[in-house]
């Protein structure tokens, strides 16, 4: 059998088409995947290609990764994901350690390419950038106790620092009975949490029906048992509607967590950026939904540097981090990428500043993060167990948590299984994480 090892980068959405490509892979006796990359005879990586610092990762990544065919046992290297597709017409002249590339919208045809590549073919198979997901697909599961779902591809909401609309297509949203599929295959996996990701899952079903379909989607999913939590990310402020609010609020099985990549407060930054809204839209939108669910943990990112933020910009995002208080903030530094409008704005931000503004921001919301978890000792809370950290302490998420960005907490005492839900009584807090005991045994 042939070995193979992979290596994902980027967000949870290549991961999902990882899964998909060891699931094809693994339906063959051909080949098995493995956790060692020195013995591996094949290896394969799917990029990441949306910023600069992705790029230089993906990059090194396969510069690495092509050593091994010169001092190890491998016999060919194929890349795929979103930097093949974005720079499909001269990877493979600049980086001849690559033996195939595939793009984002056919990666399904991975077997095929195995097969050639190991027949000393070089091959440059980028096609279309959209691909039409379906529950048919077999998929090689690299996660306990969560999966994400992606519930559509693409975007059309052309912001003018974002590479997705030119590497990802249009947006393509998956049927809702297709969906509702996967999730009970998920379920028979013994999956508790069910995590939906789209480039912006409001926007879902736009394309099938002209209004977005969140809201009949999860309605259609609530229906399946066996699921403890549903969490949404990438909700975009500009669809995050009543309706969604609601179901939220009412529906005790989707987490109180919203993820919203508002990315700046300042009206004019917004507007350079081709997003939607001001100030004051946001900060009523996060009023009302903190009226209505008062529990509820907001994540967002925001961008620093952008061309044209003055220091009055800046000013106004320090003063909107302030004023909402987000449970969750990371922040990214503008990278200026060949193919977008604000590629060619005036007004570029020089890399000190844009250095400075990321730290003012983070160290802002790292007092912001330390407060909130402080006001989390002594409540009782359900977690979700991840694994064993030591000998005392195992490695546990909240609701309010998504894997991999969000706290930690670290719980003692009690009889526990990886994948249990319990409840723990939390004792102490720090920036990031939480320390926790078990209070409850009993699992769901």
């Amino acid at each position: 059998m042939i070995k193979i090892y992979f290596i994902t980068l980027g967000c949870p959405k290549n991961l999902v088409d990882s899964e998909y490509m060891q699931g094809l892979i693994l339906e063959s006796d051909k080949y098995r995947i493995i956790d060692r990359i020195e013995e591996a005879e094949l290896i394969i990586i799917n990029t990441c290609g949306f910023i600069n610092d992705a790029k230089e990762e993906s990059i090194n990544t396969i510069i690495n990764a092509g050593l091994y065919k010169k001092e190890g046992k491998c016999r060919a290297l194929i890349v795929s994901g979103c930097l093949t597709q974005r720079y499909k017409s001269i990877l493979m002249e600049e980086m001849p350690e690559i033996d195939a590339i595939l793009g984002t919208g056919n990666f399904d045809t991975i077997v095929s390419v195995i097969e050639r590549v190991l027949d000393n073919q070089r091959i440059n198979e980028i096609k279309k950038p959209t691909f039409d997901y379906t529950c048919s697909l077999p998929r090689n599961l690299t996660t306990a106790n969560y999966a994400y779902v992606k519930i559509a591809e693409g975007c059309n909401h052309h912001c003018s620092y974002c590479t997705i609309p030119s590497i990802r297509g249009p947006l393509y949203s998956r049927s809702i009975d297709d969906i509702y599929q996967e999730v009970n295959l998920l379920v028979s996996k013994g999956i508790k949490e069910i995590i939906l990701i789209a480039q912006d899952t409001t926007s879902y079903g736009i394309d099938l029906k002209g209004k977005p379909m969140l809201v009949e989607l999860l309605e259609k999913l609530l229906e399946i048992k066996g699921i403890n939590w549903f969490r949404l990310m990438y909700t975009y402020p500009d669809y995050l509607d009543e309706n969604i609010i609601d179901l939220i609020q009412y529906r005790e099985r989707i987490c109180n967590y919203l993820d919203m990549p508002i990315q700046h407060a300042s009206s004019k930054i917004r507007n350079l950026m081709n997003r939607k809204g001001n100030y004051n839209d946001l900060i009523n939108k996060i009023k009302k939904i903190r009226r209505k669910i008062p529990d509820i943990a907001l994540r967002t990112t925001l961008i620093v540097g952008f061309p044209g933020e003055d220091e009055n910009d800046f000013a106004e995002l320090v003063k909107f981090v302030k004023e909402v208080k987000f449970e969750r903030l990371g922040v990214f530094k503008y990278s200026r990428e060949e193919g977008t409008p604000a590629y060619n704005m005036s007004n570029q931000i020089n890399e000190d500043t844009k250095e400075y503004r990321y730290n003012k921001i983070m160290e802002l919301q790292k007092g912001i993060a330390y407060k909130n978890n402080k006001n989390m000792i002594d409540k009782i809370i359900e977690v979700i167990i991840e694994e064993k950290y030591d000998d005392t302490y195992y490695l546990a998420r909240t609701a309010y948590d998504a894997p991999e960005i969000d706290n930690l907490v670290y719980i003692s005492g009690g009889n526990i299984n990886i994948g249990d839900i319990i409840n723990c009584r939390i004792t102490d807090a720090y920036e990031y994480d939480l320390i926790g005991e078990n209070v409850n045994e009993s699992t769901k």
